[in-house]
């Protein structure tokens, strides 16, 4: 496990462990079109949240996978970030939320994120939800 804050950690190797933990959480394909679809422009970005976001804030010993997810979701909810939001529903699968569960994380989010953020999540969660059966 990453120390907290990828601390001692060069940047190569929070990039090597930001890598392995994306893969097993968006899965391989996601982050085959991802770093596929890299350019010149975004480059430093994608080697950003390789390793800051998942070499050292979801590397860190602190919150289990399904823990992260269930936090995610909830500030994807309430922030409205559709796209992001379907991308980590099928993370929160991975990370091993049940479909009944990601439910229950949606209407728990009704109540401090509003009625209408539950509603496009719901949405969002049976689309994404009924193309993987």
């Amino acid at each position: 496990m990453s120390r907290p804050g990828g601390e001692g950690h060069s940047d190569a190797e929070r990039w090597e462990q930001g890598m392995a933990v994306r893969r097993a959480v968006l899965s391989d394909e996601h982050v085959d079109r991802a770093t596929a679809a890299t350019t010149e422009l975004t480059a430093d970005w994608q080697d950003f949240i390789t390793r800051t976001a998942w070499g050292d804030v979801w590397s860190r010993p602190g919150l289990d996978r399904r823990s992260r997810s269930i936090a995610v979701l909830t500030s994807l909810i309430a922030h409205g970030h559709e796209e992001e939001l379907a991308m980590h529903l099928r993370a929160a699968v991975r990370n091993g939320l049940t479909v009944a569960e990601i439910g229950e994380v949606i209407l728990q989010s009704a109540i401090y994120s509003g009625v209408p953020a539950a509603n496009v999540a719901f949405r969002i969660a049976s689309r994404v939800f009924s193309q993987s059966s």
